[in-house]
């Protein structure tokens, strides 16, 4: 049993992560920031009942704390979820067209990207300057879509395969260093 939750809030300077595994009447527990090396507890507890039940009350007092549920760093993601942070790129990319971040709507829509996909953005976490332009959008858009699968199937055929697809789990990491270009 696992859970790695994110907690993301670009214009606070948040980035965080919070991952728990019980194994046995063992938690272990790790925290801290997206792409540094977390601060780990181990709770040795007499049985894996009582552990699983510990476990649960701590997703839950993360999730009650604004965390939400994620993959692992920049390791794998869902078609579903790339196809998700994709729309988000496209929407944020009219945002850094027109110089428009000093927005809600632009913060949230970060927000919502980099829960998607976790990413070690340093100490500083400047909103403003995530995205400098229309080609770093582009480009991490074109590197997702890279993921995808071909699209090239007749219409009945992509409907359902899309209902496969869309569950599976892609690597991250062949695109990770390339990700974010001035990072």
């Amino acid at each position: 049993m696992e859970t790695y939750l994110v907690y993301v809030n670009a214009a606070s300077n948040s980035n965080k992560f919070w991952s728990a595994k019980v194994e046995e009447s063992k938690i272990t527990v790790q925290w801290g920031r997206v792409g540094y090396d977390p601060q780990i507890k181990v709770h040795q507890l007499s049985n894996q009942g009582i552990a699983i039940a510990k476990y649960n009350n701590l997703v839950v007092e993360k999730k009650a704390k604004g965390y939400e549920e994620s993959q692992p760093q920049i390791e794998s993601c869902s078609v579903v979820d790339i196809r998700r942070a994709i729309q988000l790129l496209d929407l944020l990319r009219s945002y850094i067209a027109n110089r428009n971040l000093n927005t809600a709507g632009y913060i949230d829509l970060l927000n919502q990207y980099l829960k998607i996909i976790p990413t070690p953005l340093g100490m500083q976490l400047d909103p403003y300057r995530i995205f400098r332009s229309v080609a770093d959008i582009d480009h991490q858009r074109q590197l997702l879509s890279s993921l995808l699968p071909a699209t090239t199937v007749a219409a009945a055929v992509q409907v359902k395969k899309s209902v496969t697809t869309d569950e599976k789990v892609v690597s991250l990491r062949g695109i990770h260093p390339n990700l974010w270009r001035h990072f």
